[in-house]
């Protein structure tokens, strides 16, 4: 049935003075009419005052309808309602309807909201919870039962039992009161099963009221954090409103809440402790502190300040990584510059503080928000060994390194070719070399280039794992390592480098390739070489052991396979200077096809036995054992002292 339009009434043509009395008299109705009619799921504080503030603004929109009109004829009236007695209440109690029935309709982007469907500003108590009195039962499933309807068809069951109207005036009234489809509204009503009686309960009416605090441990943590946010808000703004580079998503360096003097003093150019270029020829330590300051642009004091606010508080725009382990937080005191200068296309500087390495790098011709990066790596401990270089830049072109000042010399070794000869690597004024291309540039592990770092003592040799210091490479036995040397050395390396990857981003400080065993094969298939590769940390834990299986091979050095993992372990002590032992065991196929367990240990071991898959057993250090292909099998060994100890895991 299609809704009845909408016709003048009485209702609609008063003066503000009936409005005024008629809001008066029938203020307890038409409150109880909309807190009837707003939506159940609101709390019913909100729907008291809501109901209160509805009514209210019903009288202030009566005083701008204007004078009745005098030519107009009213409809009859019954005379057993406030209508037939004051032409203003049906005009009020459209308004409440209205207002009550907009409350419930959702928010939508592409239409502005109505002041029905805000909180009310008055009425406004502080510290109290206002709702009717309790009711029964009865009125408690009435309750439910108009939660689960519309509100136009809680406005027609109100209408129809506390107002008494028939369907038609029902209709009537919903159409004025702006609801699409009153005969379906209607309809829907029909639905509730209740008493009309109920709707007059006390436990409907918002005029009388019971008071009650609200939950007073939540109200002061609200009120706390409230006035946490808005100090936060105030020293926010504060800051934002200072002078500088600000903070934001591109910013280098987050806002300082805090006043410390030392913190401060730390972040001032100024205050950087300078090294003179021959301090480390007359130096008691041989290590980072008697690097010199080198660099052109070490006066540049904007440069500074701008890496010393970043090293304490990185911004979002800044890209941040360290070795694991290491502290992030800001210079302790006034740091060591190392180096300040152009590299490439990037304004480097490096800093010291006695634990860490920190670069900072940014753009040269571009917005230093543009790419800027903080690195931290821990070198604690540092000696002549481990103090020979660092990484100033690291590009897709290469890595260039700074040099210590006592290096006399810088070479590129190839690891994967041991025969040919090492090239000559330059190095500027200031100790940086030309860029060195990185294991990474070459895919399928095809080239790994080295350093060499020649002084008057020795010549070391280091290699780039992904970090600001490069790691040193040695050979020997765990207690004795020493620089790598010799044909027979190089060659081995030249089959460990490619293990390298498995170490890489650790903070490795030294990697060192023990060859501990040689063990002819059976069948006449020559002689194997077994080795112990231990990467070491900066920090002392997170050790990285490999115990590799190196066959023979016919092929020249620079093509020979890289080892075979035998057993790797992590944070162990064998094949270190605590425990200096290591035994692994191997799955090996001979040319002939038939398949062997094969075993090596260290000096300490006097005997081996495999159990499991393959049984055997061997005197001495050295065993191979008939086996199947997928055998696996159980290795122990007992060392001098009779004990017996299993094989790296």
């Amino acid at each position: 049935m299609r809704p009845l339009p909408e016709v003048p009434s009485a209702a609609a043509r008063f003066d503000a003075g009936q409005s005024e009395a008629a809001l008066v008299e029938h203020y307890p109705r038409l409150t109880r009419l909309g807190y009837l009619v707003l939506p159940h799921s609101l709390s019913r504080d909100r729907r008291v005052r809501t109901a209160h503030a509805l009514t209210q603004r019903a009288l202030q929109t009566a005083r701008g309808a204007g004078p009745p009109d005098a030519g107009a004829v009213p409809p009859p009236r019954r005379p057993d309602r406030a209508e037939a007695v004051d032409p203003g209440y049906a005009y009020l109690r459209r308004q409440v309807l209205r207002g009550a029935l907009a409350a419930g309709s959702p928010l939508r982007l592409r239409r502005l909201p109505r002041r029905a469907q805000f909180p009310p500003l008055l009425p406004l108590t502080w510290g109290l919870r206002l709702f009717p009195h309790s009711g029964g039962a009865d009125e408690l499933a009435l309750e439910e039962r108009l939660s689960g309807v519309s509100g136009a068809a809680r406005a027609a069951f109100v209408l129809r039992g506390l107002e008494e109207l028939a369907d038609g005036e029902v209709r009537r009234v919903l159409c004025a009161a702006g609801v699409a489809d009153p005969h379906a509204a209607l309809m829907e009503a029909d639905g509730v099963s209740a008493p009309h009686a109920l709707l007059a309960s006390p436990g409907f009416d918002p005029c009388s009221l019971q008071a009650r605090p609200p939950d007073l441990p939540r109200r002061r943590r609200y009120v706390r954090a409230a006035l946490a946010g808005t100090a936060a808000l105030l020293v926010c703004g504060a800051l934002l409103g200072l002078p500088g580079e600000g903070w934001g998503r591109g910013a280098l360096s987050a806002p300082l809440y805090a006043r410390n003097p030392a913190a401060e003093a730390a972040l001032d150019p100024g205050a950087l402790r300078r090294v003179p270029a021959r301090f480390w020829q007359r130096s008691s330590r041989t290590d980072f502190t008697a690097w010199p300051t080198r660099g052109d642009r070490t006066e540049d004091t904007r440069l500074l300040r701008r890496a010393l606010r970043v090293w304490a508080r990185p911004g979002g725009g800044v890209r941040t990584s360290a070795t694991p382990r290491t502290p992030q937080g800001p210079p302790m005191g006034a740091a060591q510059l190392l180096y300040a200068g152009e590299v490439g296309t990037s304004a480097v500087v490096l800093f010291y503080d006695g634990l860490r390495v920190v670069r900072y790098a940014e753009p040269r011709d571009a917005d230093p928000s543009e790419g800027a990066a903080l690195d931290f790596a821990r070198v604690d401990g540092a000696d002549v060994t481990s103090a020979g270089a660092l990484v100033v830049q690291r590009t897709r072109g290469g890595v260039r390194y700074l040099t210590a000042p006592w290096v006399r010399q810088a070479r590129v070794r190839e690891l994967l070719a041991p025969d040919r000869a090492p090239r000559a690597l330059h190095r500027s004024a200031d100790g940086v070399t030309d860029p060195v291309a990185g294991p990474a540039a070459a895919p399928g592990c095809r080239s790994w280039p080295a350093v060499e770092l020649a002084d008057d003592a020795a010549v070391r040799l280091v290699t780039d794992l992904g970090e600001l210091a490069p790691a040193r490479l040695t050979s020997g036995p765990p207690g004795r390592p020493h620089d790598v040397s010799g044909r027979a050395e190089y060659a081995s390396w030249a089959r460990t480098a490619c293990l390298l990857p498995a170490v890489r981003s650790h903070g490795v400080r030294a990697v060192n390739s023990w060859g501990y065993a040689t063990q002819s094969l059976p069948e006449g298939n020559g002689r194997a070489q077994w080795l112990c590769t231990r990467a070491e940390t900066w920090r002392g834990t997170g050790s990285r052991v490999l115990a590799q299986f190196q066959a023979p091979s016919g092929r020249p050095p620079g093509s020979r396979p890289p080892g075979v993992v035998a057993a790797r372990a992590e944070d162990s002590p064998e094949c270190g200077t605590r425990s200096p032992r290591v035994l692994a065991g191997v799955l090996w196929k001979s040319r002939g096809g038939r398949w062997y367990v094969l075993a090596a240990g260290s000096a300490q071991f006097t005997s081996l036995t495999t159990s499991g898959g393959v049984t055997g057993q061997a005197r001495g250090r050295l065993l191979a054992v008939p086996a199947g292909a997928g055998d696996r099998a159980r290795l122990t060994g007992r060392l001098a002292d009779g004990s017996q100890a299993g094989s790296l895991r």
